[in-house]
């Protein structure tokens, strides 16, 4: 028989209300408001005095703040406003993940398929499987050198010169440097042959509008913009753009596993891959850890973890110019930053910090 303050204690729990959950309708709700030194000296790292001349320094948009569900902070810079839809760059490649989640729930490909089943251009390199793409491993010889070099960079001459008319084309032409799966190398081209194999596995007429059935219109996004190269095939390495509110759905939905509402959109399997690291990564290659086209923040190789002073749970969608969503599930915390940063002054540890150090309180011992 449970006697004495065990009983007590486990009574206690029974009359504590759960949790209510909060899903955003076409508004998201507002959680209690927040006024503290700690937020004052998130705001001055966040949003520094801007001279619209200069391409230099921290450049914020956008900063949303969400905790279970409710909308803690929100604030806006430059011509970015709560209904402006923010080109993400290499945060797209991660929101490609979610959908290609999606397709994975409805039984349309597996992870050890050949990549050549969905898109038969890469038939000269038919060991690389979509897991390997997913995880930047195809082993294609590939420069991801963006404007400091650009005469070497493969991804500016995808995205702007000779492969701009059929990026995944272009990519699958490049000759292989490693054997698939068994080095990690960052590359928009491997993410654009994961937009041109999604097309193969839900067919012709299905693709233009499959990332609006199977993602956006679910989660209640409306303004999604996601462009097409000249061979329709969606530009998932670098051009969607999304309100910050639109995109801190899609957080919300990885955090909590994959599940909106009622309704399970993505497999927990499926979200589990896309935040294990990838067996072949080398510590203080970039900025975080590569999982399945999301970043982490986990120590690999007894380095530590790239952005100390989060959670080690929390994983991101990053992009160009410091584009960043956060997810940190262990404080039920989503982050949308925006940003128009054209140097290396942001950091993505010192703003975790300061927004866990204004929004979090520490638990009593």
């Amino acid at each position: 028989m449970v006697k004495g303050p065990i009983l007590l204690a486990l009574l206690a729990c029974l009359c504590m209300p759960a949790r209510a959950e909060e899903w955003p309708a076409q508004q998201w709700s507002r959680g209690p408001a927040v006024d503290s030194p700690a937020l004052k000296a998130l705001e001055d790292y966040a949003f520094v005095p801007r001279d619209d001349q200069s391409h230099e320094g921290i450049r914020t948009d956008a900063l949303l703040v969400i905790r279970d569900g409710q909308v803690l902070y929100e604030r806006y810079a430059g011509a970015t406003g709560p209904q402006t839809p923010h080109l993400i760059w290499s945060a797209s490649k991660s929101l490609l993940a979610v959908v290609l989640g999606v397709a994975f729930g409805e039984g349309r490909f597996q992870l050890q398929d050949p990549a050549t089943k969905y898109y038969p251009a890469l038939q000269q390199h038919p060991a690389i499987t979509l897991e390997h793409l997913l995880h930047w491993a195809s082993g294609l010889d590939w420069q991801e050198d963006y404007e400091y070099a650009p005469l070497n960079s493969s991804v500016v001459a995808m995205l702007y010169t000779r492969g701009h008319q059929d990026m995944a084309a272009f990519a699958a032409q490049q000759q292989a440097a490693s054997p698939p799966g068994q080095d990690f190398r960052y590359s928009s081209g491997d993410s654009n042959l994961l937009a041109a194999s999604l097309r193969g596995m839900v067919g012709s007429e299905q693709y233009a509008n499959y990332p609006w059935q199977a993602l956006f219109e679910p989660l209640g996004i409306t303004q999604a913009v996601w462009e097409r190269d000249a061979a329709g095939t969606f530009v998932a390495s670098s051009y969607l753009y999304l309100t910050a509110r639109d995109l801190a759905r899609v957080g919300l939905l990885m955090q909590r596993e994959g599940r909106w509402r009622d309704r399970q959109l993505l497999p927990k399997a499926w979200v589990d891959f896309c935040r294990t690291p990838f067996t072949g990564y080398r510590a203080n290659q970039d900025v975080a850890v590569a999982g399945g086209h999301w970043w982490l923040n986990r120590s690999v190789d007894g380095a530590p973890q790239p952005w100390p002073d989060a959670p080690a749970d929390t994983y991101a969608a990053l992009g160009h110019w410091g584009q960043a969503l956060y997810v940190l599930p262990a404080e039920r915390l989503v982050i949308v930053r925006y940003g128009d940063d054209r140097d290396d002054s942001y950091q993505h540890n010192e703003l975790l910090k300061r927004v866990l150090a204004a929004f979090v309180v520490p638990e009593q011992p």
